[in-house]
């Protein structure tokens, strides 16, 4: 089959009605003061408008791809021009759509339930149980009624060139996009305030709040202050952004199936300080990868048990897991009769006019005129139509072949052209055709719609019909306020006193591993670019006096240490060559810098809601700007210089943005204790590779090691120019004001462990035991009549100092880490041996 043969949209023609003007030529009433504010924009008009709004939308994170993320097409895009809708024709369409809910709503009760629609044969079984998502384990017992199963729908819709809007698609499984209409408008607003100032539009912020407090009352009564999870496959899914998003605006817990454990047929969230109940699951998964144990294991994004948790009535799930059953593109040709079975009224939005080709007539009807039909799988929503128009000979024959041979797996919508709307692009505005996907909420009384919803751009070659792509252009859909009417939002809920909570023990233990381990990366990119800036310094020397060679040598000790260079790099005649060789191969494809770099973003995207937008938008810039130095590296020592500048600014701004932005709680003490443990590693690996030579050549090592500890204008402060080993070790080891000491590391990480286990717990004891061993070195080199032999001794000391802290941090990972798969790994091998979980 031709790409362009899944229903391509074909260049709007004169069937195509036009959003904007009318028959006539004018302006629609409703477009007129918009038009005429984007006509008057200033600096470049409205294209200019659209290259900063696509900027913006990557600056905040809803589109681009961070370095190191699997390299994909930009996602979202936003068209400058909103879509504007007169007050009474959303009213129309809300109405409309509030009953095709409720209908559905009944069409789901029946299937789960007694299956009267079935045994009267107003509904074929061949629709039913041949839908891969009618889940036969969400059927009730007999005589019991659950509770309602949608909460939440959207609907695809078209406006046709007779100008009436018909449903092309009912989406109740976890319908997609509600976030990218929330940001639109947001960064809209923000970009061209201009457009907002002649025109009232109805916010979207009270919509949230109402599906915040329906999603509260889900709950059982008891729970005074009930807990909501978002249940998502992880970072690796195309909807990701929209997750988080969520996420944050419901107030919901965003858990992966490994957050998540059923005992004793209740749901729980895995935490620091242990199990913490789960009421509500909010779902953004495929309804059959929900329980491994009942449904489909599904790569283990789902819960298990979480079937018999529903059943016990221990957690409401939305949508129920059985719902996607209703996105049979076939149901569309029942619904009618159904609304009248079922509802006992007519159905008020009508679908696009739809035949089941289970039914001979329907068959017939369009086998004669193929060419005026999209042909989709009959209980498959997801999948695209096909146009019969874009198919060779041969294609066509194998297509009515299968129709023919199995009619009841096939549907066909009429080929309906979609109106069009101004949008923006390099040559001025030009129509596009759009599909309204609008949202409605079902506040335990009635269904309300988002005023507003999400239009989507079709271009050429894109899919009418089918899931809702992760990537294209959208528009902000502006539904207007009636002149002088109030904007009202929901009355506050009521809710009881809560109790003064401080404690940092109630974080997911997936998000502290996720911080820990960010915290690490971004301390081992910052000592990578502290030595490979030291190399740099000798290298650009261009001298070979006894001291450059001794420090040079005891600098290729650290970076081969740091997995920067080769044993064989800081061997032989040409060391000086190979090892700029080597340090420009560090910042390439597969080098460990750019990894280092790689992993830091994508470990940011995975906390990404645990941190601000200010703090997100700080480390994502920061991160495309050096992947961008890094690609422009041209093999000079200098473009390498300015990278690992770069990389040592943005490693100081996290620890700022992180010290100046996050609250002392667990989120924050893993991030720190992260960053600690692996100052501590390297900071005691680097001294001891440093001081692993003669006695009569420590002085070389003592330079580097003031230099890799950042400490050498403090040194100079306090002992002016005379160097030795006592003191220079007493500042890098044991002083505890020195922020880049050990003696720091090791205070840090048992006052972190101290607050998240307690201070009678083993792991801060094996912190201050570390400390005291710290301590006890440097005084035997400060007491020592030898301090240059002394300190020459102390490399294998050190060592087991820093296998110390490894073990440590191996303890802290098996205790609160270890609930989750796939450990994080430490060693030589980090690029082949690690893996972040949900990435794709």
């Amino acid at each position: 089959m031709h790409a362009d043969s899944a229903d391509p949209i074909r260049t709007p023609r004169a069937e195509h009605m036009d959003e904007m003007v009318d028959g006539k030529g004018g302006l629609r009433p409703h477009w007129r003061s918009l038009f005429a504010a984007c006509i008057a924009l200033e600096d470049g008009g409205i294209a200019e408008r659209g290259h900063r709004l696509d900027r913006a939308f990557e600056d905040e994170g809803v589109t681009g791809v961070l370095p190191g993320m699997a390299t994909q097409p930009t996602p979202w895009r936003c068209d400058p021009m909103p879509l504007p809708i007169p007050s009474a024709e959303f009213r129309a369409l809300e109405a409309g759509l509030a009953q095709r809910a409720r209908l559905l709503e009944a069409v789901l009760q029946d299937l789960y339930g007694p299956q009267n629609l079935l045994a009267d044969g107003v509904l074929p079984p061949a629709m039913v149980y041949a839908n891969p998502a009618f889940l036969r384990p969400c059927h009730v017992i007999e005589g019991v009624r659950r509770e309602s199963l949608l909460q939440l729908y959207a609907a695809d819709l078209v406006r046709g060139p007779d100008g009436a809007w018909r449903v092309l698609a009912d989406r109740t499984a976890a319908p997609a996009g509600m976030s990218y209409a929330r940001e639109n408008r947001r960064i809209l607003a923000r970009v061209l305030p201009e457009l907002f100032r002649p025109v009232q539009i109805r916010p979207l912020r009270p919509f949230f709040d109402m599906w915040q407090d329906a999603l509260r009352r889900l709950a059982p009564p008891e729970r005074a202050n009930p807990a909501i999870a978002l249940l998502t496959p992880g970072t690796g899914h195309p909807q990701w952004f929209e997750h988080m998003h969520l996420a944050r605006e419901l107030s919901c817990v965003l858990a992966e199936g490994s957050d998540l454990t059923v005992r004793g047929g209740a749901v729980y969230l895995k935490t620091l300080r242990g199990l913490q109940p789960i009421d509500v699951v909010l779902r953004r998964i495929e309804g059959r990868l929900v329980d491994p144990l009942e449904l489909d294991l599904g790569g283990g994004v789902g819960v298990t048990g979480l079937m018999d948790a529903v059943r016990r009535g221990r957690v409401r799930i939305v949508n129920d897991p059985g719902s996607g059953a209703l996105e049979a593109p076939a149901l569309a040709a029942f619904l009618p009769e159904l609304a009248r079975r079922l509802l006992g009224e007519t159905l008020r939005l009508a679908s696009v006019p739809t035949l089941w080709l289970g039914h001979a007539a329907a068959r017939s009807r369009v086998l004669a005129d193929t060419a005026a039909w999209l042909i989709r799988p009959a209980t498959d929503g997801l999948s695209p139509a096909i146009l019969t128009e874009g198919l060779d000979p041969p294609e066509r024959l194998s297509l009515l072949q299968r129709i023919e041979a199995r009619p009841w797996d096939y549907a066909a919508s009429a080929w309906t052209p979609p109106s069009v709307a101004p949008c923006c692009t390099a040559a001025g505005l030009a129509p596009r055709p759009i599909v309204l996907r609008v949202f409605l909420v079902f506040d335990g009384c009635e269904w309300r719609a988002m005023p507003g919803g999400l239009a989507r751009v079709l271009g050429e070659g894109d899919r009418i019909a089918g899931r809702l792509p992760w990537q294209g252009l959208s528009k902000d859909v502006w539904v207007l306020s009636e002149e002088g009417g109030d904007i009202l939002g929901p009355a506050a809920s009521v809710a009881p006193r809560l109790p003064i909570r401080r404690t940092a023990g109630e974080l997911p233990s997936r998000v502290a591993d996720t911080l820990f381990w960010l915290g690490r990366y971004v301390e081992r990119l910052e000592d990578s670019a502290r030595l490979a800036r030291a190399a740099l310094r000798r290298l650009g020397r261009g001298t070979t006096t006894p001291r450059d060679v001794a420090e040079l040598q005891a600098l290729s000790r650290c970076l081969k240490r740091a997995g920067l260079i080769e044993a064989e790099d800081a061997t032989g005649a040409a060391v000086a060559r190979a090892l700029s060789d080597a340090l420009l191969r560090s910042v390439r494809d597969g080098g460990r810098i750019l990894h280092q770099l790689s992993r830091v973003a994508q470990l940011t995207e995975a906390a990404r809601d645990r941190l601000t937008d200010d703090m997100y938008t700080t480390f994502t810039q920061a991160l495309r700007v050096l992947r961008a130095e890094a690609a422009g590296v041209d093999g000079s020592l200098d473009t390498l210089s300015q990278l690992l500048l770069g990389v040592l600014r943005f490693c100081a701004g996290v620890a700022g943005l992180a010290a100046e932005n996050m609250v002392r709680a667990g989120g924050w003490l893993f991030l720190d204790l992260g960053r600690r443990i692996e100052r501590a590693q390297s900071t005691s690996a680097a001294i001891a590779a440093a001081l692993d030579q003669q006695p009569e050549r420590i002085e070389a090592g003592l330079r580097l090691v003031l230099e890799l500890c950042d400490s050498t204008i403090t040194y100079r402060n306090r002992y002016l120019t005379v160097l030795q080993p006592g003191p220079v070790l007493d500042l890098v080891l044991a002083d505890p004001g020195n922020p880049r000491s050990l003696a720091f590391q090791l205070a840090a990480m048992r006052t972190r462990l101290d607050e998240v286990a307690g201070p009678s717990d083993r792991l801060a004891a094996t912190a201050a035991g570390l400390s005291g061993e710290v301590e006890a070195l440097v005084q035997r080199v400060i007491d020592s009549p030898e301090q240059a032999v002394e300190a020459a001794n102390l490399p294998p000391r050190l060592r087991a100092v820093a296998a110390g802290v490894a073990a440590l941090s191996d303890r802290i990972d098996r205790r609160y880490f270890a609930l989750l798969p796939a450990p994080q790994a430490v060693g030589v091998n980090e690029v082949a041996d690690e893996t972040i979980r949900g990435a794709a």
